[in-house]
C-alpha cells in the first residue's frame, strides 16, 4: 500500500504550540518593595535639600512612584487596566463619599483644615487641585494598587501606603507633629483608613474604581477644607 501523499508532505514533527516562552523578570517587577524603598529614600533625602520647595519635593517623590510603576508595566508583569464597568466607578465614588463626608463634618475645623494648611503651605488652589486630582492619585494608584497589590496581601499594601504618606507628609509639618501628638495620631488613623479603603475598592471593584475613589476622597477631605 502506497503512502498517502498528504501524509508524506506533512512535517514529521509538529511544533509545540504550548511551549512556554521565558519572559525576563526585571527588579522593579519581581521586587516591588525595591521601588518602594527608592521612593521613600528619595522623599527623605529631598527634605533637607528642598526645604523651601514643597511642590518640587512632592512632584519628585510621587514621580518616583509613578516611574517605577510605568517601568514595571513596560518591562514586568503589572496587571493591565481593562475596560471598566460604570457601576464599578460608581462604587468608587460612593465609598469615597461614605468615608469622606463624616470626616468633613466632624473633623474639618479641628483636624482637616489646620493639617491641610501645614501639608501644602503656600500652594495656590490650582496647584493643590492638580496634585490631588492628577499627581497623587496617579502615582499611588499605579504603584500600590496596581503593582504592589498584585503581589502582596491587601492589608499589607494599605499599611505600606500609610507609611509612605507619613514619610512624605510629616517632615513638612514636623513641629506640629511634635507639639500635638494626639492630633498626629488622629491623622495617622485617618490616613490608614483612607489607604485601606483604596485597597478594598481595588480588591472589590477594580483598579479604576480605586483611582476614582482616591480622587473624590482627596477633594472631600483635603481640597474642601483648604478653600
Amino acid at each position: 500500500m502506497e503512502p498517502d501523499p498528504a501524509e508524506s508532505a506533512a512535517p514529521s514533527e509538529e511544533p509545540d504550540q504550548r511551549q512556554a516562552v521565558a519572559m525576563p523578570r526585571y527588579r522593579g517587577a519581581s521586587d516591588p518593595l525595591f521601588g518602594f524603598i527608592i521612593a521613600a529614600a528619595l522623599s527623605v533625602g529631598l527634605t533637607p535639600l528642598l526645604p523651601d520647595s514643597i511642590e518640587l519635593r512632592y512632584t519628585l517623590a510621587w514621580g518616583a512612584l509613578a516611574g517605577v510603576s510605568v517601568l514595571s508595566w513596560l518591562l514586568g508583569n503589572t496587571e493591565r487596566i481593562g475596560q471598566e464597568r460604570p457601576d464599578n466607578l460608581g462604587w468608587g465614588v460612593l465609598y469615597a463619599i461614605m468615608l469622606g463626608i463624616p470626616f468633613l463634618v466632624f473633623l474639618n475645623q479641628l483636624i482637616l483644615a489646620p493639617a491641610v494648611d501645614k501639608l501644602f503651605p503656600g500652594m495656590s488652589p490650582g496647584s493643590l487641585l492638580a496634585f490631588l486630582v492628577f499627581v497623587m492619585p496617579l502615582a499611588e494608584t499605579l504603584f500600590y494598587r496596581g503593582l504592589l497589590q498584585g503581589q502582596l496581601a491587601f492589608w499589607i499594601v494599605g499599611i505600606l501606603a500609610t507609611v509612605w504618606n507619613i514619610v512624605l507628609f510629616f517632615p513638612v509639618m514636623w513641629h506640629s507633629v511634635i507639639e500635638h501628638p494626639p492630633v498626629t495620631l488622629v491623622i495617622v488613623l485617618l490616613l490608614l483608613m483612607m489607604n485601606l479603603l483604596y485597597v478594598y475598592v481595588r480588591e472589590r471593584n477594580g483598579l479604576a474604581a480605586s483611582w476614582v475613589c482616591q480622587i473624590v476622597l482627596n477633594l472631600i477631605v483635603l481640597y474642601i477644607p483648604f478653600l
